[in-house]
Formats: C-alpha cells, sequence, structure tokens
C-alpha cells in the first residue's frame, strides 16, 4: 500500500482518489468519508475500530496546516495499550506511512483540508 499523493482536500491511496478524511487499517482497508465526534479534535473514541486492531503505530495526519489537534491525553492513552503515536500535518504523515508500512503494523487516520 502507498500514499501517491496528497494535496489540501485529496489524497490518493493505490490509485485511487480520496476527497474526505480517511482512516487507513494496518490490514490495508480504508474508511473514508471519516469525521470526528467534535470537528477538528481527536479523540479516542474517533479512532476506536483503528485501536482495536493493535498497531504499532498510529499515524494521524492533522490537515494541511495542522488544525485538527489530538485531544491531550490521547497519546498517553495510546501508550499504556502498547500503540505509537504521532500526530504531523498531514504532508508529513503521508511520508512517515509510507516509510512505515510494511515495516510496523501500521494505521493512520488523515484529516485532508485545514
Amino acid at each position: 500500500m502507498v500514499i501517491e499523493n496528497y494535496s489540501f482536500g485529496r489524497i490518493v491511496i493505490d490509485k485511487k482518489t480520496y476527497h474526505s478524511d480517511v482512516i487507513i487499517f494496518p490490514d490495508g482497508r480504508i474508511k473514508d468519508s471519516w469525521w470526528r465526534e467534535t470537528g477538528h479534535r481527536l479523540s479516542e473514541r474517533d479512532i476506536e475500530d483503528l485501536i482495536d486492531t493493535h498497531p504499532d503505530i498510529i499515524i494521524a495526519g492533522t490537515g494541511a496546516s495542522g488544525l485538527m489537534i489530538p485531544k491531550k491525553d490521547l497519546k498517553e492513552l495510546l501508550s499504556q495499550k502498547g500503540i505509537e503515536f504521532r500526530a504531523v500535518p498531514t504532508k508529513k504523515a503521508c511520508k512517515l506511512f509510507n516509510e512505515l508500512f510494511g515495516k510496523k503494523k501500521v494505521g493512520a487516520c488523515f484529516h485532508l483540508t485545514c
């Protein structure tokens, strides 16, 4: 699996283009039209299905300008479950995902705008 391109409001994953926020599961499944309970805040509940797959790492693409902010306790909650968490602007998150996919059990969520 590879993220081929990201630009504001658009991501191309394995030759398929998405125009809504997405979650990528470690097994390669993609959930599009992903939305958070509280818009630009990322909480554990927003990624429950992803957490349940027990990835080694979850990469959160926080948007073009990094406006999707993880709740303060999210990193610690994931750490307690043995899951590393990285939240970075989406362009950098895509690069990180491509570097780690296939080397670790990677899950990711990407906010495509803001």
